[in-house]
């Protein structure tokens, strides 16, 4: 029998604000435990949350963003259950009327468009953290992350394959940080996925029993855990077993998942209002300012640069792929006029360098008047272009300009045409043998001739103008 996996997400986004969700503790990463923390968000008896509203604004900006309809009045409620890291013995959430629903995100797969549907978002308090000793039987409690502010992002179980499960974290990861609500950082677990997975018989529409899938803290360790889950299934199934309903734990060094608690009913939280904190309204009006701070989304830029630019839908994509990058390629292109040779510069060595040295576009010692700087020398024939990568070596290494790094190194272009046939006159008459294989048929040839030019010229000669005197010279 043929099973069709059935998958759905759960994204779990840190919002960047200064200070927490109903406190003014600030939710800088990386303090010494427990220094960020008030009688608040330690849950202290006698206090009262106060509601951050930026993280209101923030949460508006992705439903706006997601095609979400944004709920006129929406609530907080408490959902109890006792665990160490959970100060108050219960977290601030929203159940019954979140801020946002029925929102989607177009992915596209293998080149095949496709909409996820998104259930809802809502907004919540992070727990703490359980820090567990390696070398004692003891475990530690870091409440610096409690009450930092969360939005929940749930999508319809609308996933067919791990492809368009991991194309689809990518895109909500993507809209978060060009909204510069969230930093997207995996690592620090400022963007966090749960992954829910069954398996029916291909063609059915009832679901089947599905599994939740927790600690996978990247894009790749998503695609993996679901494939690794696909086959757990598939083989329980076909071997006539049932798969049980639980909650199970991603191994990235052993490559598989493990049982963590099981789940026969969905677990009773006995979710409540809470009543400290009144309902939310958002007005309409509130709405049109937020929506007015909204940049341009990442495939709305994709395919204005498409359009606009007229380079490849790959390129674009690279360059889309971060808010900055975007801002420095047409930032260049705006200067050199010339969109696709910026592309490959940027694609190219940019992008080559900065990966190399694990850094960020905006850390890039070439900035965009110096790189479209370059290519105007490139196009008007002062260097050529294998000139150019030795000049952008030194720019990057640097930080100089081009036209500083040129001069001193004296790379300018040869263009002059005695000086151009001198030297083809002295390759061709140190190579008689190869001369008279060109003229007798082989024109693969005039590659070396064009080669040994350039390297008697030390890569200076104006490549097109030799071509041109070659071809008169080999003629004759």
């Amino acid at each position: 029998m043929e099973y069709e996996p059935v998958i759905g997400l759960e994204v779990h986004a840190q919002l960047l604000t200064e200070t927490k969700i109903f406190c003014s503790c600030s939710t800088k990463f990386g303090a010494a435990p427990n220094s960020h923390t008030c009688p608040i968000c330690l849950g202290m008896p006698g206090v009262l949350p106060v509601m951050n509203r930026k993280v209101v604004e923030y949460t508006i900006k992705m439903a706006l963003a997601t095609h979400c309809r944004i709920n006129g009045e929406n609530s907080f409620a408490r959902k109890n259950y006792f665990y160490p890291d959970l100060p108050k013995g219960y977290q601030i959430s929203q159940y019954a009327y979140p801020l946002a629903e029925d929102g989607y995100v177009d992915v596209e797969t293998n080149g095949e468009k496709k909409r996820i549907g998104i259930t809802r978002i809502h907004m919540e308090e992070d727990a703490g953290k359980l820090v567990h000793d390696e070398n004692s039987p003891s475990s530690y409690v870091n409440l610096n992350r409690a009450g930092v502010p969360l939005i929940e992002i749930v999508s319809e179980p609308d996933m067919r394959n791990t492809e368009e499960a991991a194309d689809y974290l990518r895109r909500l990861h993507e809209i978060l940080v060009y909204l510069e609500i969230c930093d997207g950082n995996m690592e620090e677990g400022s963007f966090r996925c749960d992954a829910n997975i069954s398996l029916r018989p291909k063609g059915e529409d009832k679901f089947g029993t599905r599994a939740e899938l927790k600690n996978m803290n990247s894009f790749r360790n998503v695609q993996r855990a679901l494939e690794y889950e696909i086959k757990r299934q598939q083989y329980i199934l076909e071997s006539g077993g049932e798969v049980v309903q639980e909650t199970r734990l991603w191994d990235d060094s052993q490559g598989v998942t493990h049982s963590m608690r099981g789940k026969e009913e969905a677990h009773d939280y006995r979710y409540f209002p809470d009543p400290d904190l009144i309902p939310i309204v958002i007005s309409g009006e509130w709405i049109e300012k937020v929506r007015e701070t909204l940049p341009e989304l990442p495939l709305a830029k994709r395919e204005r640069f498409v359009r606009e630019y007229d380079i490849p839908p790959y390129d674009a994509g690279v360059l889309t792929a971060s808010r900055n990058l975007a801002d420095y390629y047409e930032e260049t292109v705006r200067l050199c006029g010339r969109p696709k040779i910026a592309s490959n510069w940027v694609m190219g060595d940019v992008l080559g360098h900065l990966n190399e040295e694990k850094r960020e576009i905006k850390d890039c010692t070439v900035r965009p008047p110096a790189l479209a700087e370059m290519i105007k020398l490139i196009e008007d024939g002062t260097i050529s272009g294998k000139i150019a990568k030795e000049v952008f070596e030194d720019m990057y290494k640097s930080g100089r300009s081009p036209k500083e790094i040129i001069e001193e190194k004296g790379l300018v272009q040869i263009t002059d045409e005695d000086t151009l046939q001198k030297a083809i006159e002295e390759v061709l008459e140190a190579s008689p043998s190869q001369v008279e294989q060109y003229k007798g048929g082989k024109d693969k040839l005039f590659g070396y001739f064009v080669g040994q030019v350039m390297k008697a010229t030390r890569g200076k000669a104006n490549p097109k103008l030799v071509n041109e005197l070659l071809k008169k010279m080999l003629a004759d």
